[in-house]
């Protein structure tokens, strides 16, 4: 196996717990608390949901109930970061950028404010909740916005991770996570900063670019595509904004081959970011993705719905043997 085994990664994903990632949150949010007497957090109605009830049940007086309100949720997290403390805002993604996006915009992007926007119940893996609260198009939404780091945390650990680590960057951030327990496949050694990509696993055919739950689906597709010859670069790129450039240049440099992997809408997200970048670097490369293709997600179970709309290990598998045919023409 060529897992790069400076990142201390869970080798065999088999044996691998499922916790959610929004749990991660919600412990690095607890752990913040003790540390940074700043720290503030605020919930638009779901504070169990989002796992934030955990800090506010040991700092109640650094915690604000503001109601289902998400404009407002937003306004109030500015004016408390322009204030000097460090607000973690938290609803669904798909409420929040989702019905708050002019004031993300505006009073916090537009201001530069220190405002953590911290999102749960991303994509299909909802479920049962269907399309009205699967947030499919926040990465979109939230990386054209100027001075906003967009991150999108693979598994528990790393969330919590991330969590820490947002608190101490100065400027806006939005960070969406999941519902659903999934594969925590790092450990606590495995190293997260932002804007720099994990090379997960090394290969020379192909490029496999992935964040979320669909890095775990990514090393799947990478050992059922090792079994037939084909060896890839798995890639976990958990900041969509600042994209690591160097990282994702020369892995493509190398294999001339490129695929996306993204529990989000196919226009706009991760696909969108990685190609704009590597054109603007004039390389020759053949591409392809596994995203959802322009549509509403439905109800259902969250395995139903991953295989439904095309995003597991065996859809990336497919989709590398595409581009891996196809780069022998571009």
């Amino acid at each position: 196996m060529n897992l790069n085994k400076k990142l201390f990664l869970v080798e065999d994903l088999n044996k691998a717990e499922k916790v959610a990632t929004r749990d991660g949150y919600g412990k690095g949010l607890l752990e913040l608390g003790e540390k940074n007497k700043n720290v503030i957090g605020l919930c638009a109605d779901l504070t169990e949901s989002v796992r934030m009830n955990w800090f506010a049940e040991k700092y109640p007086e650094r915690y604000i109930a503001v109601g289902v309100a998400e404009q407002n949720l937003a306004g109030v997290a500015a004016g408390l970061a322009l204030a000097g403390k460090i607000p973690f805002a938290s609803s669904f993604s798909v409420f929040s950028p989702g019905r708050n996006w002019d004031q993300l915009r505006v009073s916090i992007c537009y201001s530069k404010a220190n405002v953590k926007l911290c999102s749960s119940h991303a994509g299909l893996t909802v479920g049962e909740d269907g399309a009205t609260h699967q947030a499919l198009e926040d990465i979109a939404i939230t990386r054209v916005l100027p001075n906003l780091v967009v991150i999108v945390p693979s598994d528990a650990l790393e969330t919590k991770k991330a969590t820490l680590a947002i608190a101490k960057y100065k400027g806006p951030v939005y960070m969406r996570f999941s519902r659903e327990k999934t594969l925590v496949y790092t450990t606590e050694q495995t190293p997260f900063e932002i804007g720099k990509a994990l090379l997960l696993r090394e290969g020379k055919d192909a490029t496999v670019i992935a964040c979320g739950i669909m890095v775990a689906e990514a090393l799947r597709a990478a050992e059922m595509l090792a079994a037939e010859g084909i060896s890839v670069d798995v890639i976990n790129n958990h900041t969509i904004k600042p994209i690591d450039a160097e990282t994702i240049v020369n892995s493509v440099k190398k294999t001339k081959a490129v695929v996306t992997a993204e529990e989000h809408q196919k226009t706009g997200g991760l696909r969108g970011a990685v190609l704009e970048l590597l054109a603007e670097r004039n390389l020759h490369f053949a591409a392809g993705y596994v995203a959802v293709e322009d549509t509403f997600g439905e109800s259902g179970t969250s395995a139903a719905l991953l295989d439904k709309y095309g995003l597991t290990a065996k859809y990336i598998v497919e989709e590398v043997k595409k581009v891996v045919k196809k780069k022998q023409v571009v």
